[in-house]
């Protein structure tokens, strides 16, 4: 009787234990995810604002309109103490006054636009202010008017695309607003250019 019923426990143990590994195998795989709840729970990343985008022309231009600016008002004041031609040194002080004011409207519309703008020149704008630091007298004067002049007609070219491409309708009215200032700087340092050769 005693051995009866230990095997009928037996029995009883290995029939739930079979049970219990079918109903494992018979179990979705928990290792592999939901795909609804993923889809679900998954947050979609936010898109850049265009500004930020650095694929994106206004963005670069932004980031060369301030570099640019930042250029201008060293090299002017460097030429407004530096220069030797009295025509330079004025052309030198209207840089950092025009500049400074362009380069506090484009503060203004970067923080607007939640953009973050450079806080120095580049490489190129470095190396031409040292070239200038160790030159005096006339050289000084030639190479300070030869780079304003490549620089202006660049900046005109580059603002003027901007104003009638760029994709941000403020940075194209900034852009086409800082036009007629950069054309009278252009023309203003052409004409020393041509006195001074």
């Amino acid at each position: 009787m005693r051995r009866q019923s230990i095997l009928t426990i037996l029995l009883t143990i290995a029939a739930g234990f079979g049970a219990a590994c079918n109903s494992d195998h018979n179990a979705p795989n928990r290792e592999q995810p939901n795909m609804n709840n993923r889809a679900a729970n998954s947050a979609t990343p936010a898109s850049p604002s265009p500004a930020n985008d650095a694929k994106n022309p206004d963005s670069a231009f932004l980031t060369e309109a301030a570099q640019g600016g930042m250029a201008e008002v060293m090299l002017g004041r460097l030429a407004a103490s530096k220069a030797q031609n009295p025509d330079v040194k004025k052309f030198g002080q209207r840089m950092v006054d025009d500049h400074t004011k362009a380069n506090n409207e484009l503060k203004e519309l970067a923080v607007k636009k939640n953009f973050t703008l450079p806080t120095d020149v580049n490489a190129k704008q470095k190396s031409l202010m040292d070239k200038l630091e160790g030159l005096s007298g006339a050289d000084f004067d030639k190479a300070y008017v030869d780079a304003m002049v490549d620089d202006h007609e660049e900046d005109v070219d580059d603002f003027k695309d901007e104003a009638e491409n760029g994709k941000d309708a403020d940075v194209k009215a900034w852009a086409a607003k800082t036009v007629p200032t950069l054309q009278s700087h252009l023309d203003m340092i052409k004409g020393i250019q041509s006195k001074i050769k």
